[in-house]
């Protein structure tokens, strides 16, 4: 799907150079990639402290069941 986007030119040629990427488009999907990736993360860290631990788990038993 082609989209044209008005992103200042300078911000795009510091992200190519930095990661060291060819072209614009290469900068653009990284760049969404991690977006992505740091907004699943942060979805995570609202589960800390509402999960319960069961310290009878033994986790090395599970990796022999078949």
């Amino acid at each position: 799907m082609a989209t044209n986007l008005d992103i200042d030119n300078t911000l795009i040629e510091s992200a190519k150079k930095i990661g060291g990427h060819k072209t614009k488009k290469a900068v653009i999907v990284e760049a969404l990639e991690e977006y992505i990736q740091r907004r699943q993360q942060k979805r995570i860290l609202n589960y800390f402290g509402k999960i319960d631990f069961d310290p009878d788990y033994d986790y090395k038993k599970q990796r022999n069941v078949q």
